[in-house]
């Protein structure tokens, strides 16, 4: 078996110092003051004996793994992934890599997850909670380990997230389809007391109250989306003619909707208008297009990457918490106007 070059092996075949070595490595060659032509010898020679250092030496040495570890609650899922892609471009870019791990909504799955890779002395967290994990992120807190919440939060644990105002832009979405005349707006939702999808129904409930109309909320338990979902959205739409509207509270919730209304033969808008929190590739391809609340995953993924990285390169214990609200993006499209419908 080949013998594995160490950072000694390099500097005794260039008759060297490990401390050049190390510091011509690290990129510390012109902050030491070493020249350019030493440099450029000893990075050629490193790339021809396809040197690669000892990941867990320097970590040891450095304090940083230069690891960051990606919490979400399903990388299939359009929103959490393009999340996902993000963090990863701007982390690289930081020097830093990404591990990720889909929670499902298990907090028992999630707090698997966090220990194992605290094990593994991940430099940070990037954590989107599911419930019953406040025990874990308050240990997470007091260990000092860099962590940032987004798209939900816990309202009595002060940490680092990035959100968008679920309330605000869900409450904008249902008036715009009151605006447009529709009277009998029902709300498809989760079964869910995390904070995004309960400022969601706040919002929703909030327009309606506004203007005197009466509020229709189907909810769905997360786990049982691919089960139920359909079933339930067509039960809702059978019991209650008189509903000229849905609004779904998430986007994988208002493809299972538009399922429904296919197999119904209902006509977007003329039947029934439709919006869904969350934008989706496909619904601008719809006919016709789907209105949508989007979510800014570029604007978001750079704040989280920001807030993560001045924790771990400036630790300071008394740092005060950073709560980042992003605005959210109302995509109009066809779903919710229709110039050949009748009111009444």
């Amino acid at each position: 078996m080949k013998k594995k070059v160490s950072i000694k092996d390099i500097a005794s075949h260039l008759n060297i110092s490990i401390t050049t070595v190390s510091l011509i490595l690290n990129g510390k060659s012109k902050e030491v003051g070493l020249s350019a032509v030493l440099t450029e010898k000893v990075l050629k020679y490193v790339d021809e004996i396809g040197y690669k250092p000892n990941l867990l030496a320097k970590s040891l040495r450095t304090g940083k793994t230069k690891i960051i570890c990606l919490l979400i609650e399903n990388i299939a899922d359009p929103f959490f992934s393009s999340i996902a892609g993000f963090v990863e471009e701007l982390a690289n870019l930081r020097g830093y890599k990404i591990i990720y791990g889909s929670t499902k909504n298990d907090p028992d799955k999630t707090r698997e997850l966090i220990g194992l890779f605290k094990d593994r002395h991940v430099d940070g967290f990037i954590i989107a909670p599911s419930g019953g994990l406040e025990n874990d992120i308050k240990s997470l807190l007091s260990d000092n380990i860099p962590l940032v919440l987004f798209d939900r939060y816990y309202k009595t644990i002060d940490t680092d997230q990035v959100v968008i105002d679920n309330r605000h832009s869900t409450y904008q979405a249902v008036k715009l389809l009151i605006d447009q005349q529709y009277r009998n707006i029902a709300f498809v939702t989760l079964e869910s007391a995390q904070t995004q999808m309960s400022d969601r129904l706040t919002g929703y409930l909030d327009a309606l109250q506004e203007s005197g109309l009466a509020p229709r909320v189907t909810k769905i338990v997360y786990a049982k989306v691919e089960q139920d979902a359909v079933r339930e959205i067509a039960a809702l739409i059978k019991n209650n003619p008189q509903i000229d509207a849905l609004f779904f509270g998430t986007s994988y919730l208002t493809l299972k909707g538009l399922e429904v209304l296919k197999e119904m033969g209902m006509s977007v808008p003329r039947d029934i208008g439709v919006v869904s929190f969350d934008d989706h590739e496909v619904f601008k391809l719809f006919t016709p297009g789907i209105t949508a609340v989007a979510q800014p995953v570029a604007k978001m993924s750079e704040e989280l990457v920001n807030l993560l990285l001045e924790q771990i390169d400036n630790k300071v214990e008394e740092r005060a918490k950073k709560q980042i609200v992003v605005p959210a993006i109302l995509h109009i499209r066809s779903s919710t106007i229709d110039q050949n419908r009748v009111f009444i």
